[in-house]
C-alpha cells in the first residue's frame, strides 16, 4: 500500500460492494425456491472443485440482518446484490412467488433504514431450470420470460430503488456456460453459442422497458470488459487481439450504444450478421440506459491461432503480480479501459458504475491481508486517473463483501472483505475491510470540508 493520499473523489460518488444470490443466500429449496441451472450444474461430479455447491454457502437467507450491520459498519452508500430469479419464478413463467419476493422486499426496505441504496441485478446467472429444459438463453422466448420476470419484480420494488442492473456479464455467460461449458448450463458449443449472446441482449432490451414502464430508477447492465493486448507486434497478433476484443468487449457494448453489431466476420458470420437478429431487435436492444455497469480485473493478452474455431488464442500476462487465483494485477488496465470506452463511444457511453472489482488471496482471519489492500488501492486510484482524463464514473463496488461459492472454483477462492468460515457461518472482517471503511469515511469528511 503505498503512503501517497489517496485522491479526492467527486461529490456524490458511490462507495459500495457487490454479491450475487447463488453465492452469498443458500437455503436453495426454502420458501417456494426450486431448482437453478447452478443447483443442477453442482450435482455433476466433476465440474465444482471439491464437490462444492451453493446449497448452504454464507446461509445469507438467514443472516441477512448480520451482514447489513457489516455494511453499515463499513460506512457504504450502495450494496449491489442480485436476486434470484428461482425465487421469484420457480418455473421461470407465471405468477410470483410471494414469499420470494418478500425476502428482497425486506432486504430493500433494511439497507434503506441504514441509508444504503439497494443496487438489485435482476440475472446473476441462475436461470429456472425449466427455461434451461426449454433451450435457455438460445432461444428467443428466454428473452421474452426475462421481460416478464423483470416487471413481476419491479411490481414489488420499484418505488424504493435508485438503480437497476438487467444482467451481470452476459459474456461471461456465453463463453463460459454455452461455448465451452465450464459455467452452468455446461453446453460446449463453441461459435454456435453466439445466439445466446444475441438473446441476452434483446432480454435486456426488453426488460429496460419493462422496468421504465413501473419505475421511475436507473436502469443500467454489467459488463465484463478488458483491455486487449496483443502477444506481439506481428499483423496476425494484432488481427487475433481485435477479433477478442470484439468478441469479448464490443458484442456486448455496440449494440447498446451503437445499435448495431460489430463486424463478426472472424468469427464466420457473414455481411447478413447472425441468424436469430430479427427486424426491430436491435431497436429493443439500443433502448438507452442510464449508465453501464463495468466488471473488471485484468487485462487479456492474446495471440493468433490459425485454423481454429476462436482464432485467437489466450496468453499470460508475465511482470506483474496475480492474485490466488493467478489473475495478473494490473491496476492500469482500468484506467485503459475505462479511456479506451470513452474514446470508443464519446457521447454515447452513459456513465459508468465500477459494479465489480476485486481480488482472491490466500489468508485466514488476523492475517495483514496486504495483498488485498495494495490492489484496492491501486484499483481506486487508477478509478481517479480516469476521472481525472475526463471519464464520468459515478462509483465503484468492490467484489465482494463476503468469502462466498465462486462458481466453478467453489470456496477455494476468497474474495471477501469478511472472512467467512463456511463450517460456523462466523463472519471475521479483515483488515482490507478496515481500509476500505476508512478510505470511505475520510472521502467523506473530505467533500464535507470542501462544501
Amino acid at each position: 500500500m503505498t503512503d501517497l493520499a489517496m485522491p479526492r473523489f467527486p461529490d456524490g460518488f458511490r462507495w459500495g460492494v457487490a454479491t450475487a444470490a447463488y453465492q452469498i443466500e443458500g437455503a436453495v429449496a426454502e420458501d417456494g425456491r426450486r431448482d437453478s441451472i447452478w443447483d443442477t450444474f453442482c450435482r455433476r461430479p466433476g465440474v465444482i472443485k471439491n464437490g462444492d455447491t451453493g446449497d448452504v454457502a454464507c446461509d445469507h437467507y438467514h443472516r441477512w440482518p448480520q451482514d447489513l450491520a457489516l455494511m453499515a459498519e463499513l460506512g457504504i452508500d450502495a450494496y449491489r446484490f442480485s436476486i434470484a430469479w428461482p425465487r421469484i419464478q420457480p418455473a421461470g413463467t407465471g405468477a410470483p412467488n410471494e414469499a420470494g419476493l418478500d425476502f428482497y422486499d425486506r432486504l430493500t426496505d433494511e439497507l434503506l433504514a441504514r441509508g444504503i441504496r439497494p443496487v438489485p441485478t435482476l440475472y446473476h446467472w441462475d436461470l429456472p431450470q425449466p427455461l434451461e429444459d426449454a433451450g435457455g438463453w438460445l432461444t428467443r422466448d428466454t428473452a421474452a420470460r426475462f421481460a416478464d420476470y423483470a416487471a413481476l419484480t419491479a411490481g414489488r420494488l420499484a418505488d424504493r430503488i435508485p438503480l437497476w442492473i438487467t444482467l451481470n456479464e452476459p459474456f461471461i455467460v456465453t463463453a463460459f456456460g454455452y461455448a465451452l461449458g465450464i459455467h452452468a448450463p455446461g453446453r460446449d458449443l463453441v461459435l454456435g453459442a453466439l445466439p445466446t449472446a444475441h438473446h441476452q441482449l434483446l432480454g435486456h432490451g426488453l426488460a429496460t422497458q419493462a422496468l421504465r414502464a413501473a419505475s421511475s430508477g436507473l436502469v443500467a447492465i454489467s459488463n465484463n470488459c478488458t483491455p486487449v493486448w496483443p502477444a506481439s507486434d506481428s499483423p496476425a497478433d494484432q488481427a487475433a487481439a481485435a477479433a477478442y476484443d470484439t468478441l469479448h468487449n464490443r458484442m456486448f457494448s455496440d449494440p447498446l450504444l451503437l445499435g448495431r453489431y460489430p463486424d463478426l466476420a472472424a468469427f464466420g458470420v457473414g455481411e447478413a450478421g447472425l441468424d436469430c437478429v430479427r427486424d426491430g431487435d436491435l431497436a429493443v436492444i439500443s433502448t438507452p440506459i442510464d449508465a453501464l455497469g463495468i466488471n473488471y480485473y485484468n487485462p487479456t493478452r492474446v495471440s493468433a491461432e490459425p485454423g481454429a474455431p476462436l482464432p485467437f488464442r489466450l496468453e499470460g500476462i508475465p511482470g506483474y503480480p496475480v492474485t490466488a487465483f493467478g489473475w495478473p494485477v494490473v491496476p492500469a488496465g482500468l484506467t485503459e479501459l475505462l479511456t479506451e470506452l470513452a474514446a470508443r463511444y464519446g457521447d454515447a457511453l452513459p456513465p459508468i458504475y465500477i459494479t465489480e472489482n476485486g481480488c482472491s488471496v490466500v489468508d485466514e482471519p488476523g492475517a495483514a491481508d496486504q495483498p488485498r489492500i495494495r490492489y484496492l488501492d491501486g484499483h481506486i486510484r487508477a478509478v481517479a486517473e480516469a476521472i481525472t482524463a475526463g471519464v464520468d464514473v459515478r462509483g465503484y463496488l468492490t467484489w465482494s463483501l463476503l468469502d462466498n461459492f465462486e462458481w466453478a472454483e467453489g470456496y477455494e477462492q476468497r474474495f471477501g472483505l469478511v472472512h467467512v468460515d463456511f463450517a460456523t457461518q462466523a463472519r471475521t472482517p479483515r483488515a482490507s475491510f478496515a481500509w476500505y471503511r476508512d478510505l470511505i469515511a475520510a472521502q467523506r469528511t473530505n467533500a464535507a470540508a470542501a462544501s
